[in-house]
């Protein structure tokens, strides 16, 4: 929910996915919500709008994304990458047959792929 990040998380996801346009689906620590899966009301609302993205809008695929300074999720950087990957690999398991991908975005709003689907 980061405006620092939606810009360059957008730009990067363009280029990645050759991809006109990207849904984005925000909340305060989606990605601690999503490898935790403790909250099923946030859990929930986040998997309706990933379901309407991919199968209403036929997204390409899916980007997990973390960033520093994050207020929703104030932890340190390789807690969220682990979070990253937790997060992937549940969408993942949702998801089989769309690429997840999962991306860092540091203080200076550079990109960083951290997990990709191969």
């Amino acid at each position: 929910m980061d405006g620092r990040i939606q810009l360059p998380g957008i730009a990067f996801l363009q280029e990645y996915f050759n991809a006109k346009y990207v849904d984005t689906i925000t909340e305060a620590g989606p990605i601690r919500i999503l490898a935790e899966q403790k909250e099923p009301r946030l859990l929930q609302s986040i998997l309706q709008r990933v379901k309407t993205s991919v199968e209403v809008h036929n997204s390409e695929g899916i980007a997990v994304i973390g960033h520093y300074d994050c207020a929703g999720n104030p932890v340190d950087k390789a807690t969220q990458i682990r979070q990253i990957e937790a997060s992937r690999k549940f969408l993942k398991d949702i998801y089989p047959h769309v690429p997840v991908i999962g991306l860092w975005i540091d203080e200076n709003q550079q990109v960083h792929l951290t997990h990709e689907d191969i």
